[in-house]
């Protein structure tokens, strides 16, 4: 993972560690949103990987799908 990769990855493991115990285990796809951004940083950078996980953030809503979303290589 690049640097500013791990920079953009400190609100999601923030969000893991203090928000996701209070929000409940609801996700609608596996993985879940947070692990797909985290993974996204992880083989595609900063911008790519952010890009995908706003997109999938995006797609988490009562109308979107739902099922396996793994990230695309």
């Amino acid at each position: 993972m690049t640097p500013l990769a791990h920079i953009a990855a400190l609100p999601v493991r923030a969000y893991r560690l203090v928000l996701s115990p209070w929000v409940g285990h609801g996700c609608r796809f596996h993985p879940t949103c947070s692990a797909y951004a985290l993974e996204a940083l992880e083989k595609h950078g900063a911008i790519k990987g952010s890009w995908l996980a706003l997109r999938r953030i995006g797609r988490c809503n009562p109308l979107g799908g739902s099922g396996i979303d793994n990230v695309p290589d």
